[in-house]
């Protein structure tokens, strides 16, 4: 049989290459592990916006009862208002929409919630949605028919009610919530939504910061 011709040099050498690449093997290894990368991100990683408490419930969109997300209007300022088709303030659809107009690239958003708790509300979520676009031209958002008082009063109604003091006693009940998403204003059926009052605290809120 013929005699290796490995010298004792060159497998001593072969044998320290063989170790040192064991060792590496396993940082190699935990370089190119999933997540790796992402465990020692920096300040490029953009932290998600915290959504308040009063904000974190979900409503259909009333054009196509999509389901939605109050979280997404997390540090704006909103104007919710409960609304109805067929009562004495429903001409309130103007002002509310002018004022979304006015200040939305400021950060304001009207939040419209039809109800028939008060019985003057139409039958289905596309009636009062083709009456909005159609009469008023509504563009702010707007949401599934809900209760907003009484026992089967939704969720954030309820807290609405607690944090305003009090609970709508008619259609186009307004709250007002800042930025730091708690209620600030809260003003009847009766108060016109341009009236300085309403404005005025709109723009006290938009100038301040979470």
């Amino acid at each position: 049989m013929p005699r290796s011709r490995l010298t004792l040099p060159a497998a001593l050498t072969q044998g320290l290459a063989l170790a040192a690449a064991l060792l590496l093997a396993p940082a190699a290894f935990a370089a190119d592990a999933p997540g790796a990368a992402a465990s020692g991100a920096g300040p490029s990683a953009a932290a998600p916006a915290a959504c308040p408490a009063l904000l974190n419930h979900r409503f259909d969109r009333l054009q196509d009862e999509a389901p939605q997300s109050l979280c997404q209007y997390a540090g704006k300022v909103l104007l919710v208002v409960n609304t109805a088709s067929y009562c004495g303030f429903t001409g309130q659809y103007k002002g509310l929409e002018a004022l979304y107009a006015k200040y939305r690239d400021r950060g304001l958003v009207v939040l419209g919630f039809p109800s028939n708790d008060f019985a003057q509300e139409r039958d289905s979520n596309a009636q009062i949605a083709q009456f909005c676009e159609n009469t008023y031209g509504v563009k702010f958002p707007m949401f599934s028919k809900s209760a907003v008082r009484g026992a089967d009063v939704s969720p954030f109604y309820r807290q609405l009610a607690e944090q305003g003091g009090q609970a709508p006693r008619w259609n186009f009940h307004k709250y007002l919530i800042g930025r730091n998403g708690k209620v600030v204003g809260s003003f009847g059926s009766s108060v016109d939504p341009q009236s300085p009052k309403v404005v005025e605290l709109i723009e006290q809120q938009l100038a301040a910061r979470p």
